[in-house]
């Protein structure tokens, strides 16, 4: 081959590589192969450094804990942000059911299929425009979660964005839930979002569990199929889904269910909540649910877990690490740090900073990404006296979430504190 064919070959390989990388800078083609380096980069990485399962409980010790900041702040700052919100028309206060209808269909607001990582915002923004919101999933996740590669928004998150975004409406979360209260709120006319776990449909690395978190729309119910239905954004619209399944599911996430109504709407709310309305008692009901649940499937780990993060609620951190040690021993799916965080509260406020780092360790091994997780690293190591390393885990956070108030705060106080 002459060297004026080779020279050409090389001027069209430089010119094709010129177009591929300008062709990477165009949003919806980078969004699209964003994605998919992701994959493989986690693949590679999960090859390189095989899943393992979740690390035991150390020996427990018996220092005495140091000085450590008295509350962490969990509320994320106001961002400037413009999403469009109409304020919907004002509707009569629909009465409660004396008696339950078999089944009951609320309608289904425009379905968006979420893009990576995004059900939360995804299902978010469906809720929201069966109020007469206008925006979409993007909306919420460029406040929520600005790097696309973030897995987790959780279900506070997503409570801070409507008082913040769409004040004009009022959000509460409690935990707890069960078959009859979702259908009691549906037969109201209020849909409401649950979280749970289910398995993925491929793996995304060697001996994947396959579990992950997930977020429903429930919009309507039918008795006779013994069945919610759903608005998915991963799967379809209006997805029948079996009580029995949701129940299984929705166990690993302590019953959480998230509810957006109008201020007209309150007294209804409370009206069906009853004592769950105050958020103390609402706990107690699940820390007490948690124990019969232990008691009765003492070889289920989610039940322990949910007692630990009862427990974590009323400050019991000692109790809560106790019981998260026993759903450690018995296995909990190799994502479950990627979306819930109270073991890294009881193990740090007992005193437990072993534990702590090595939880934290893990999860950053399955999730590199998580700035909760490098949060509480950099909280596990400043207490270690490793107070630069500290320092590098806080900005790390804020790199990858500049909204993220704890990470700011822990810096913070870090500098000053070193």
């Amino acid at each position: 081959m002459s060297k004026s064919t080779l020279g050409k070959i090389g001027l069209i390989g430089i010119g094709l590589l010129i177009a591929a990388v300008l062709l990477y800078q165009v949003p919806g083609v980078n969004s699209r192969l964003n994605w998919r380096f992701d994959i493989a980069r986690t693949y590679l990485r999960n090859v390189i450094n095989p899943v393992g399962q979740m690390p035991t409980p150390l020996p427990q010790p018996v220092a005495a804990v140091t000085s450590f900041p008295t509350q962490i702040p969990t509320d994320l700052p106001t961002a400037e942000f413009t999403a469009t919100a109409t304020a919907g028309p004002t509707q009569t206060q629909t009465a409660v059911p004396t008696a339950l209808p078999l089944s009951v269909n609320l309608g289904s607001p425009p379905w968006e299929y979420q893009t990576p990582n995004n059900c939360g915002p995804a299902t978010l923004s469906m809720y929201l425009h069966m109020h007469n919101w206008e925006g979409d999933q993007e909306d919420i996740s460029d406040l929520l979660k600005p790097l696309t590669a973030d897995r987790n928004v959780n279900v506070e998150e997503l409570i801070y964005y409507v008082r913040t975004q769409a004040g004009w409406l009022n959000a509460e979360y409690r935990v707890g839930g069960d078959i009859e209260l979702m259908k009691k709120l549906l037969a109201a006319g209020l849909p409401v979002v649950i979280e749970e776990g289910e398995l993925l449909d491929g793996q995304y690395w060697p001996n994947d569990d396959q579990w992950a978190g997930h977020y429903l729309l429930l919009t309507g119910y039918d008795d006779n199929t013994q069945s919610f239905i759903a608005q998915d954004s991963f799967r379809s619209p209006d997805r029948n889904v079996p009580y029995q399944s949701v129940m299984e599911n929705w166990q690993a996430f302590n019953y959480v269910y998230l509810l957006v109504f109008r201020p007209d709407q309150t007294e209804l709310v409370k009206s069906i909540l009853g004592e769950d309305w105050d958020a103390d008692i609402n706990r107690q009901k699940a820390l007490e649910l948690a124990q019969s649940e232990t008691i009765d499937d003492p070889e289920n780990a989610f039940t322990w877990f949910n007692l630990g993060s009862n427990q974590v609620y009323f400050e019991n951190y000692s109790e809560a690490g106790q019981a998260y040690d026993t759903a450690r021993q018995i296995g909990l799916p190799q994502r479950m740090m990627r979306y819930q965080f109270g073991p890294y509260f009881a193990y740090f406020f007992s005193g437990r900073n072993d534990d702590l780092l090595a939880l934290t360790e893990y999860a950053l091994q399955r999730t590199p990404n998580s700035e909760e997780s490098l949060l509480w690293q950099g909280w596990g190591k400043y207490r270690a006296g490793q107070t630069s390393e500290a320092i590098d885990d806080f900005q790390a956070a804020l790199e990858l979430n500049p909204f993220y108030q704890d990470a700011q705060y822990a810096l913070e106080f870090v500098s000053s504190n070193p």
